[in-house]
């Protein structure tokens, strides 16, 4: 979680950027140039043209992230973000009729194994290890059809740069940027992926992702304090819960929970298509609809039902780590779509921001006791009720305890004393 925290920042510096970029230009002007259409089968598609340089990026947004996962399969949407990188039913494959039979084979062998295993009481160690000896023969049979980086190595050769997508606990999004003579292959390459996925080299991927979660997590100890912050926070809510996944679930859940959970979301209502660079709008905008309206309409998934319980009594997590000292303290707020909101990203400015700073000043400049300091608002996600969090790093000789105070002295002055013309000027 020490790169979550990294990319926390990174992220900060980026939406402070963005927002000197939109203040400098019109916003209706902008506008105009933004093409929206909603296709018949619900995809919402965004062109926007930019001819600088002949080349055009896009997004794909998938409004699903660990939000939607339950105990048993967390880990799910990040997990399925690898397998859209697998192929389809024509990439990757050299016989996929063949090759989907062997797949059959090894979700029954794992479902026989997986059963078998997680038996409570009666549970048959010789059996376990023969149907597991049966799940891996499965495993080997399929991967003998796999053509290993296909879809990747398609994107590479025809001037693709920057392949790559990520997990969130509110999206998932898929990226990259082609030539812009290469609009018709981006939109068939990225169409047949949501609309024919296949589950190839799944448990393979999942060894993969749970090695994601040691190096991530379990081996850094701001990995294990953050991941124990948050689980602590939420006692209900599914931003309690690591969008990785807890480890026993990257150990259990199945291609089969995969398949059904890519048909619950990866729905169409449910996905944001967003084409920026040297394009013409009405010419993408054709395209798109000859290779993403392929994809069938679905219902889009029901709103989330669990809500955060109000917190009545302050939770506090101390981690003993043989480490440099991390200090984070959250406090409950509302959503992005609050009329607040605003309010809560000029604290993070005034808090945060830079070198004039509150925080900064007060705990690195001149009291010394943190080598860094900041604040966030809407952590770990901004779709639903979230944290506004303050975070420290300690210096030599000094303990969390005093960041802590420091840190609650900046809370109170910014609750008790109005913030003068000029800081909010520099905000």
């Amino acid at each position: 979680m020490k790169k979550h925290f990294r990319s926390l920042l990174v992220l900060t510096l980026f939406l402070s950027g963005f927002a000197a970029w939109a203040g400098a230009q019109d916003l209706a002007s902008f506008e105009k140039r933004v093409t929206k259409k909603v296709l018949p089968n619900g995809l919402t598609v965004l062109i926007c043209g930019r001819h600088e340089a002949p080349v055009f990026s896009f997004f794909t947004h998938v409004d699903v992230g660990s939000d939607r996962e339950v105990p048993g399969i967390t880990g799910l949407a990040h997990m399925f973000e690898h397998i859209a990188f697998k192929g389809t039913d024509k990439i990757g494959t050299t016989n996929y009729l063949a090759e989907k039979l062997a797949l059959a084979k090894v979700e029954k062998a794992y479902a026989a194994y997986d059963r078998e295993r997680r038996k409570e009481v009666g549970s048959d160690p010789k059996k376990v290890a023969e149907l597991e000896k049966a799940w891996k023969d499965a495993i080997a049979a399929a991967d003998k059809y796999v053509v290993k980086e296909a879809f990747g190595e398609i994107v590479e050769r025809q001037g693709g740069e920057g392949l790559n997508a990520f997990t969130s606990d509110d999206e998932t999004g898929y990226f990259y940027s082609f030539p812009s003579n290469r609009v018709e292959l981006w939109a068939y390459l990225d169409s047949e992926r949501f609309l024919h996925p296949v589950m190839r080299e799944f448990y393979k991927e999942r060894d993969v992702v749970y090695e994601e979660r040691r190096m991530r997590t379990e081996s850094q100890p701001e990995g294990r304090l953050i991941e124990q912050f948050l689980a602590t926070a939420f006692v209900a809510h599914p931003y309690g819960q690591p969008v990785v996944g807890w480890p026993s679930d990257l150990q259990s859940f199945s291609a089969t929970d995969a398949l059904k959970f890519y048909r619950t979301y990866y729905v169409p209502s449910n996905m944001v298509v967003t084409v920026v660079g040297d394009v013409k709008p009405n010419e993408v905008l054709a395209i798109v609809e000859k290779y993403f309206g392929r994809l069938p309409a679905r219902p889009r998934p029901e709103p989330l039902r669990t809500a955060e319980p109000p917190q009545n009594a302050e939770r506090t997590v101390v981690l003993h780590e043989a480490s440099q000292p991390f200090y984070v303290e959250g406090y409950h707020k509302p959503d992005a779509r609050d009329p607040d909101d605003a309010v809560y990203d000029v604290i993070q400015d005034l808090m945060s921001a830079g070198r004039t700073s509150r925080l900064y000043r007060a705990l690195v400049r001149d009291k010394k006791l943190a080598a860094f300091s900041g604040g966030f608002n809407g952590f770990p996600g901004q779709k639903y009720p979230s944290l506004f969090v303050f975070f420290a790093v300690p210096t030599p000789g000094h303990k969390p305890a005093e960041v802590r105070a420091a840190v609650q002295e900046e809370i109170t002055r910014l609750k008790n004393e109005d913030v003068s013309d000029g800081e909010l000027k520099m905000v």
